[in-house]
């Protein structure tokens, strides 16, 4: 199966959940987290990074449970305009 390419808009939400990620990680290592979540660490590397723009549901949920953020407010951190962007859903 072959993807269709990514939206500007997707990879600035991926690059978003990166950061928000990263935040939200603190001082803790990717280690800790990837270990904590059942994630791989390459895995959350890509994510934080994001080279994984989209990564799957259960992915986010997992690594949203083990670092506090409720998924409700990811998801609106995420789909909210970013400064000079229009962000959609």
């Amino acid at each position: 199966m072959v993807r269709p390419p990514l939206s500007p808009q997707e990879r600035e939400r991926g690059r978003r959940l990166g950061a928000l990620l990263r935040a939200a990680r603190g001082p803790r290592t990717l280690g800790e987290i990837a270990a904590a979540s059942g994630v791989s660490l390459e895995a959350l590397r890509k994510i934080e990074s994001g080279r994984v723009p989209m990564p799957a549901f259960f992915t986010v949920a997992a690594l949203a449970r083990v670092l506090d953020l409720p998924l409700d407010e990811l998801a609106a951190d995420l789909t909210a305009p970013a400064a000079g962007t229009a962000l959609t859903a």
